[in-house]
């Protein structure tokens, strides 16, 4: 088996904050079991999310390999934010991401840049700092000049001083600088988009089909800057519905290679966090020239749909348009009028009928989509309150009406249309693809679905492969366990979680589990080769409805730009396969910024409840506990098994239930319990909670 592993393996590196890492192959190696474990020792060598060449040293009869770092193969970080701190042996910045556990030198002179180092952020006042005992305490960036060698530290100089800690707004610049997201724009960028003319021309005008006097409308969240989307509905002559799908025209005004669109190309995507937005456009265009913004006319790119009342396309077209939007539209406001809203359905009275007749569509739309098979899971998501001073005030689920479903349906069908358009042209082309699951991870969700009585469906005959594996504990001590896998003829379609979203609908349970079905799906991403997309049950599929906030969108309007003209299209498959694993990449930064920020608000919010004690659901079980889901507020934590009073608890992997060994007592998933919140682990940034018994518990928020 040896053999089969190659004496260097390149891939990501990810550090545990206890000093131990493990290497994640760039190619799946099928002689290695999960990914390569470094020891503490061996992990020091490089920083976390480093790309590096390990060799293996250690291979285990169960698969598992234990290798060493040969060499760094390319730097994950070239600036490192953190606290800056004096101390005896000179200035040093300690990480905020702990798992880059060695601390940045700051050579003496590097600590203040010639001239002193004002606050660098955007709408604080300027503070200039003459003394580096000034900035003790203060979150700082460092630029790394020097990368640790032979157990050294790395050396850097401060380039930016963010503030104190807990200054208003510091959360989201640490985010910002952790995961390197580009949040200023260069000079020639903001040279090139105050270049732009505000307003449409004549020029502009040519080649057009003119929209304006159609009455379509923008349909987004209260809070949005930028809209992308326009949409149009009518009756057919023969009773079809007829469906306009505008999309701002960026294409039109960023350019292939110019200033702009290279800044676009390397941001990739616009970063959204709750009090603020990172535009992949600078706001010239994202928020003026492209929006489009109500009563002003906007350059579009359209699909033009005819949909019959299967919701099947019977005809379409694509071209370049020119729109005037009737209204900016809100969801809660849509979702009034359709409910009935006297207020509201006489203040958009000439709208009323269209809107009803987007509802309707979207519902036939949607009807097709689950003939098909596509999987909707509709999980709620988190909506951060805010008061008037930006202050959080209260963590709550994000409404979810029929008007946001209306928007995804119209956009769905547009995307859908246009990849299937230009993958029969057959030319280079960039798809939003979702391979189906790893079948372990299926397996493994049967496991959990089978304790709630459920199932995906797949039979009692799903082949299977087993398999004894040896596990070493912390102590020395080893512990085989069994494991049972599926084998590589196992198929699912996404047929089989349709029916079970469905059969879960209103249950109780339905939350952890369509969460856990989720989880065991593979991630969307970019792709120029089609490999379909499982979730939405589709064979092709693109995006093309956000080029504002989305490049690979960018680059689909251009490919469907070349054929309006008649062109050679602008990229080949090669240079498309590089930008789409780009853009994935930028995808996967941003998501987890977002989530970052997200949790570390919630966290920082919760901080002035510990004590408190609420009602709570157990949404996952673990060998040091059960997580638990706030009734009230949207937000998890951890019970410790030391957490549960009244026996000595511990978890039985079999069944994932945590058991008292006297009284037998059993936790498991689904199950309600009364919790107080005891601490925040501020390194962790988690949130740990203890379980109440009947008889102790005193007040439930």
């Amino acid at each position: 088996m040896a053999e089969s592993i190659p004496k260097l393996i390149p891939g990501r590196l990810c550090v545990h904050r206890e000093g131990y890492g493990f290497v994640i192959p760039d190619t799946p190696i099928e002689a290695i079991q999960g990914d390569i474990f470094l020891p503490p020792g061996a992990a020091a060598k490089a920083m976390n999310g480093d790309r590096v060449a390990v060799r293996i040293t250690r291979f285990g009869r169960d698969g598992r390999a234990e290798g060493e770092i040969v060499r760094i193969l390319e730097r994950a970080h070239t600036t490192i934010v953190g606290v800056f701190r004096v101390r005896r042996g000179g200035y040093f910045v300690e990480p905020h991401d702990k798992r880059i556990q060695d601390w940045i030198l700051i050579p003496e002179g590097l600590a203040l840049p010639a001239g002193g180092l004002t606050r660098d952020r955007i709408g604080m006042p300027e503070v200039v700092y003459t003394d580096p005992a000034e900035l003790d305490g203060l979150i700082v960036n460092a630029e790394i000049l020097e990368y640790p060698a032979g157990g050294g530290h790395a050396a850097g100089r401060v380039i930016e001083v963010l503030g104190a800690p807990d200054d208003f707004g510091v959360d989201v610049e640490i985010v910002i600088r952790k995961f390197h997201i580009p949040h200023r724009f260069p000079p020639e960028v903001v040279e090139a988009a105050l270049a732009v003319p505000a307003a449409v021309t004549e020029r502009d005008l040519a080649g057009r089909r003119d929209f304006r006097r159609l009455e379509a409308v923008t349909i987004d969240g209260e809070t949005a800057r930028d809209f992308d989307d326009a949409v149009w509905v009518d009756r057919a002559p023969g009773g079809n519905f007829v469906l306009h799908v505008h999309i701002a025209d960026v294409s039109h005004y960023v350019r292939p290679g110019a200033a702009i669109d290279r800044e676009a190309q390397i941001r990739g995507t616009s970063v959204y966090f709750p009090d603020r937005a990172v535009p992949m456009l600078p706001l010239e265009l994202s928020t003026e020239t492209c929006s489009l913004k109500p009563q002003v006319d906007r350059l579009v790119m359209s699909a033009l749909l005819e949909i019959d009342h299967q919701g099947e396309v019977v005809s379409q077209e694509f071209c370049r348009g020119v729109i005037r939007s009737a209204e900016r539209m809100t969801y809660a406001a849509v979702q009034g009028i359709l409910e009935g809203d006297a207020h509201l359905r006489s203040r958009y009275a000439p709208l009323v009928e269209r809107f009803e007749l987007m509802k309707e569509l979207a519902l036939v739309l949607n009807r097709r989509r689950v003939r098909r098979g596509s999987i909707d899971f509709d999980l709620p998501e988190p909506l951060l309150e805010f008061d008037e001073f930006g202050e959080m005030i209260g963590i709550a689920r994000s409404p979810r009406y029929l008007a946001h479903r209306i928007i995804e349906e119209f956009m769905l069908a547009a995307n859908e249309a246009v990849a299937s358009h230009l993958e029969a042209l057959g030319g280079p082309m960039i798809y939003r693809i979702h391979e189906p699951p790893d079948p372990k991870r299926v397996f493994e969700f049967e496991e959990i679905a089978a304790q709630f009585g459920v199932n995906l469906g797949l039979g009692a005959g799903l082949p299977v492969r087993r398999y004894t594996l040896t596990d070493r504990k912390r102590d020395g001590r080893k512990v085989q366990r069994h494991l049972t896998l599926p084998r590589e003829d196992f198929k699912i379609t996404p047929r089989h979680y349709q029916r079970l979203v469905a059969k879960l609908e209103g249950r109780p349970e339905a939350r952890i589990l369509n969460y856990l079905m989720l989880r065991s799906l593979k991630q969307a991403r970019y792709s120029a080769e089609n490999r379909g997309h499982f979730a939405l049950a589709t064979h092709s599929y693109t995006h093309f409805t956000s080029p504002i906030r989305r490049y690979p969108d960018l680059l689909a309007h251009r490919l469907l730009g070349a054929w309006l003209d008649n062109a050679p299209a602008p990229y080949d498959s090669a240079g498309l396969a590089d930008l789409a694993a780009r853009n994935s990449g930028s995808e996967r930064v941003a998501a987890e910024a977002e989530q970052e920020l997200v949790d570390w608000k919630k966290l920082k919010f919760m901080a002035e409840h510990v004590g408190d004690e609420f009602p709570a659901l157990i949404i996952n079980t673990t060998k040091y506990g059960f997580f638990v889901e706030l009734d009230d507020y949207f937000v998890e934590g951890l019970v410790a098994l030391d957490g549960i009073p009244g026996d000595r608890f511990e978890y039985r992997e079999n069944t994932r239930r945590i058991v008292g060994r006297r009284t037998r007592k059993e936790f498991a998933i689904g199950d309600r319990v009364a919790v107080r919140l005891d601490r925040i682990d501020a390194v962790e940034k988690k949130l740990e909670f203890s379980v109440l018994l009947p008889t102790s518990r005193r007040r439930i928020r």
